[in-house]
């Protein structure tokens, strides 16, 4: 062993050693200097280190002089190196940036990791470039092209302000037993009926794994029928009402069933629903005797959410979450998604679940501060 560089370990250095080594949370690098260090100071020869750690003996000379010439934290740390120049410049980013960005060519769905290389090269602005280079540049910078989200876009105006503050409003409002509060929404359903019968889920045995219950591919659609939804959100009530279609007279006799059946006692109902064509008050004229339909029309104050804005309905959660608990499976018939969701609500409302909806207006004019229109003197 070159004695100038002789290892000579204090107590503290060699429990740090040993500490590091035990735990074995570095890298491998790290730990076989570590382990180079241990081994030198008890006086092993840098031919039976490199022999012990399978490294070479440069490398074991390396670290002694390095710890002579520095310090213990210095020899464990790893150096920055230079490495080979990365391909990806800062034009070829931004070129690769905005071709990413930009609608794929014709015949394609979306851009593919190829299509993206080939269009590198074609612009001249590399001459060759792997698909793993730009699937790594793109994890890099966050781009997906292949993955597309569907979301709700709205129309900002004045007008989506308007109606959003005022739904916002109807919400903060204090429970009035006189004045209830009721979501309003509706969604389709498909009949789907198994061509064959499930295999049903089976536990794990000593010879064999558990089996998932497995569905055949194969099914009957069995038409679609459509789904009424209400929501008390302040009494933790809902009703769901199933129906073969949703026309203005299915929206008429849903009004009527709300306000002499399920709210008889009630002053007003403030109602919430979206601006679908046939929520309007006119389907009640084209169902009902005049005196009637105006007897309805003057139980409900509605207050519609603006287009694209279904998120301010306290219903579409409530559906959501019927689709979830309920929905998801293969239902055959009206009669068995009657009796079905008819079980499913009658249990919510056991356990009267309502919503905590926190956002307010104020918080409107803050978060969405985009949506809002600049004020024109």
């Amino acid at each position: 062993m070159n004695k100038k560089h002789k290892v000579n370990l204090s107590d503290d250095q060699r429990v740090q050693l040993l500490d590091f080594v035990k735990k074995g949370k570095a890298g491998a690098r790290e730990i076989r200097r570590a382990h180079t260090l241990l081994m030198a100071d008890s006086g092993s020869t840098d031919e039976a280190i490199a022999r012990t750690l399978h490294t070479s003996i440069n490398t074991v000379s390396r670290t002694r002089q390095q710890f002579c010439e520095e310090n213990l934290e210095s020899t464990l740390s790893e150096r920055p190196r230079s490495g080979k120049p990365s391909l990806v410049t800062d034009t070829l980013e931004a070129y690769l940036i905005a071709t990413t960005c930009s609608k794929a060519p014709e015949g394609s769905g979306c851009w593919t990791l190829k299509m993206l290389a080939d269009r590198m090269v074609s612009l001249e602005i590399i001459d060759t470039i792997s698909t793993s280079t730009i699937s790594r540049t793109l994890r890099n910078i966050d781009l997906k092209p292949w993955l597309i989200e569907q979301w709700c876009i709205p129309q900002l105006s004045s007008e989506y302000v308007y109606k959003m503050e005022d739904v916002l409003d109807v919400y903060a409002q204090p429970p009035d037993a006189r004045r209830p509060l009721v979501c309003f929404d509706e969604r389709l359903c498909l009949l789907i009926e198994n061509v064959h019968e499930p295999i049903p889920p089976k536990p794990k045995t000593e010879d064999k794994p558990g089996q998932k219950e497995k569905i055949d591919y194969e099914y009957e659609r069995n038409g679609t029928c459509n789904l009424f939804a209400f929501l008390a959100p302040h009494l933790g009530w809902r009703h769901v009402k199933v129906t073969d279609r949703r026309t203005k007279v299915d929206f008429a006799y849903c009004m009527k069933e709300l306000v002499d059946v399920h709210f008889p006692e009630a002053d007003v109902i403030k109602l919430v629903m979206d601006n679908l064509n046939t929520h309007t008050i006119g389907a009640l004229y084209e169902v009902f005797e005049p005196a009637e339909a105006r007897r309805i029309a003057q139980k409900l104050e509605i207050h519609h959410t603006p287009k694209h804005g279904s998120w301010l309905n306290m219903v579409e959660s409530e559906l959501s979450v019927l689709v979830r608990q309920c929905l998801n499976r293969r239902l055959p018939n009206i009669e068995t998604l009657k009796k079905e969701v008819s079980i499913w609500e009658e249990n919510r409302n056991e356990n009267q679940v309502r919503v905590n909806w926190r956002f307010r207006k104020e918080d409107a004019r803050i978060k969405l501060k985009r949506v809002y229109p600049t004020p024109q003197n």
